[in-house]
């Protein structure tokens, strides 16, 4: 496969915008998809060249194998990501997306050092913080009412069963992959972090929010919302206000750090 069609296979740009001066990367929650960050797209491009990042498993890549090991995933997605142009960037990831984006900067770092860039981790406890789940190992009915539980996908989605044999194996795979995820507590990163929680997430306490802060070596922040764990679809604007200030960092960083 060439470089253009490899990078095809991974990545969406929604509204294409040549000469941005900035760049922000968006990694979906478990068992979600890259459509999922259309909006945020329409909301800055073309100013910023926003790409989603299209996981193996899903939409129209559901005929290949989904990958169930955080650190095989973070290691393909490092690559695709590597063969971007360099640039100032923020990695913005929700749920799973949050580990993944971490795990991506921490192997970017590792090989380039650090870079002009920001990670926002949405709706996801630190990452050596760990609870004990299984909801991988559970039949179809229980994943469904994790699902239900979290309250991101519309019941009419839950309801459709051709929707659910498509969604079912990425989200069971998904799971599997972040039940097993492990952190070592000293692991962190350059880049700023700023951790976004839901103030009623039943997937993290605002004390695992905070534990973000552990794992940078530049400036953190918080940022506390009402409602649960898919927060932010009912705080769009507000979340968009917090992108857009990761976006003046990793372009002024001189001023704003």
């Amino acid at each position: 496969m060439t470089l253009e069609g490899a990078l095809m296979t991974w990545i969406r740009r929604y509204h294409p915008a040549p000469g941005a001066r900035a760049r922000l990367i968006c990694f979906p929650h478990a068992g979600g998809s890259a459509s999922y960050f259309r909006p945020l797209s329409t909301k800055f491009a073309p100013d910023v060249d926003v790409v989603a990042l299209q996981y193996p498993g899903r939409q129209d890549r559901r005929h290949e194998p989904c990958v169930t090991d955080i650190g095989e995933l973070a290691d393909l997605i490092t690559a695709e990501v590597t063969a971007l142009d360099g640039g100032p960037t923020v990695f913005f990831g929700h749920s799973m997306g949050a580990v993944l984006a971490f795990e991506v900067l921490c192997r970017l770092e590792g090989r380039d050092g650090p870079g002009p860039h920001v990670l926002i981790a949405s709706g996801r406890r630190g990452p050596s913080t760990h609870r004990s789940e299984r909801v991988s190992e559970q039949d179809d009915e229980a994943v469904l009412r994790e699902i239900r539980k979290l309250s991101g996908t519309s019941d009419t989605l839950l309801a459709d069963e051709d929707v659910l044999r498509m969604a079912l194996p990425s989200l069971r795979a998904d799971y599997q992959a972040i039940e097993a995820y492990r952190c070592p507590p000293e692991r962190s990163i350059h880049a700023p972090i700023t951790a976004l929680t839901g103030d009623a997430d039943p997937k993290t306490t605002l004390v695992e929010a905070a534990a973000w802060a552990t794992h940078t070596l530049g400036d953190f922040r918080m940022k506390i919302f009402s409602g649960g764990h898919f927060f932010l679809q009912d705080h769009q604007d507000t979340v968009g206000e917090e992108i857009s200030k990761a976006l003046t960092m990793v372009l002024e960083p001189a001023r704003t750090r």
